[in-house]
């Protein structure tokens, strides 16, 4: 199986890789795309290495050139950052000086990312092959994985949330983590776990019971607020949950991006190495734990029909009964050759429920805004978002969001 991967010159590539080597032994060809090309060389000859010091016989190459990457892939990995660093310091950075949290993925930042990153992934599909699987890592995952699925992609959107719940928790319960079944649901970086399964009992009780103060001080949250849900968020609920605290103390420290940014400049020095082989210690604190695993099952489970077990956005239909059919939902799913399914569950209560339609609506205006531009739509996303809800703000964002991102929206020349 060829397998591209977009935005193949970010120092996340070799955690990737290194999953790709030790579990994907379908994946015959892997070809990294980036328009960095001096970057995509070093990220390239050290997954190169990574590759062959596992044993792989996965024929690895490199290429700036879209339709070269593209043809013939089967699976289309989607991991791109449209501006860089630089535009997520600047998502983290602009709406604190309305009192609203800068985070990339969420908020007026998020919406940010959201818009300069729909129109690039959409083009970056439409010349994939019609019949592969996009598998797309991209923040906002919801979003992007919506605007890919309206625009009649066979798409999937990914993240490493669960996969960290379970593999914690495995842990804590002595079992192997294939062993856990997550009800895990919500919306992407909006999601609870409902219940830990192992052997059809529900363990999440004795976790809490347990660790309640270890996993509230792992979300930085209160942990007042996991007892009286009876379920675990999310670590970005704490956005919504601490939303002021978490402004007070980004006005008090370097953005996350800029903490980054200067991981990624070590990580290259190291990758330049040529004794280097396998990931180093470093890459840990890039971000993205368990991201390869969490990839390689989901692909694997798309071509090989094993019916696997994973935590996929996909759309609604129906799963959650207040939410339109084609809304893009973060759910436990049965996945095989025909895509993504969500495990049955039982309903949200209405402190989940709601918060997951208001942001739900936002996602739908986030998309619409992203395809077909304009001052309006942008504003009345921010409108509608939990997080900004007054005018006087959405308004002032909306003009501080379109100076930032001046260069990236072409609708705005």
């Amino acid at each position: 199986m060829k397998i591209a991967v977009v935005g193949g010159g970010s120092t996340y590539t070799p955690e990737l890789i290194d999953g790709f080597a030790r579990l994907a032994p379908f994946a015959s060809e892997i070809v990294l795309l980036d328009p960095a090309r001096e970057r995509l060389s070093v990220v390239g000859q050290f997954a190169e290495r990574v590759l062959r010091h596992h044993g792989s016989p996965a024929k690895l190459r490199w290429t700036s050139d879209v339709g070269d990457a593209l043809a013939g892939a089967a699976t289309v990995v989607i991991q791109l950052r449209v501006g860089g660093q630089r535009a997520r310091i600047s998502d983290e950075t602009f709406p604190l000086a309305c009192g609203c949290v800068g985070q990339e993925t969420t908020g007026a930042g998020g919406f940010a990312k959201a818009l300069r990153t729909v129109p690039v992934v959409l083009d970056i599909a439409r010349r994939a092959d019609p019949g592969a699987w996009i598998v797309n890592f991209t923040n906002p995952v919801g979003i992007v994985t919506r605007a890919l699925l309206d625009d009649g992609h066979r798409a999937a959107g990914l993240c490493n949330v669960a996969i960290g719940f379970q593999r914690r928790w495995a842990e804590a319960l002595g079992v192997d983590p294939a062993a856990v079944t997550l009800d895990h649901v919500g919306l992407n970086h909006l999601t609870w776990e409902r219940a830990a399964y192992v052997d059809g009992v529900d363990r999440l009780p004795w976790l809490l019971e347990r660790g309640l103060a270890e996993i509230a001080a792992g979300l930085q949250l209160p942990a007042e607020v996991i007892a009286a849900l009876g379920c675990v968020p999310s670590y970005y609920l704490r956005y919504f949950y601490s939303h002021d605290a978490v402004v007070a103390e980004e006005r008090g420290q370097p953005t996350r991006g800029e903490q980054v940014a200067e991981i990624e400049r070590r990580l290259l020095r190291m990758y330049a190495d040529p004794a280097l082989t396998t990931k180093p210690d470093l890459l840990g604190q890039r971000g993205g734990a368990f991201y390869s695993e969490a990839a390689v099952g989901l692909i694997a489970s798309l071509h090989q029909d094993d019916g696997g077990i994973h935590a996929v956005n996909v759309r609604n239909r129906g799963f959650l009964p207040f939410l339109a059919d084609d809304a893009v939902i973060e759910a436990t799913c049965r996945v095989g050759a025909g895509g993504a399914t969500p495990l049955p569950a039982p309903p949200l209560r209405p402190e989940l429920a709601g918060l997951v339609a208001a942001v739900s609506a936002y996602e739908e205006l986030a998309v619409d805004a992203a395809l077909r531009g304009g001052r309006d739509r942008v504003y009345r996303a921010l409108l509608a978002h939990p997080l900004v809800g007054q005018h006087d703000t959405a308004a002032r964002l909306t003009d501080d969001l379109l100076a930032a991102n001046r260069d990236h929206l072409a609708w705005l020349s």
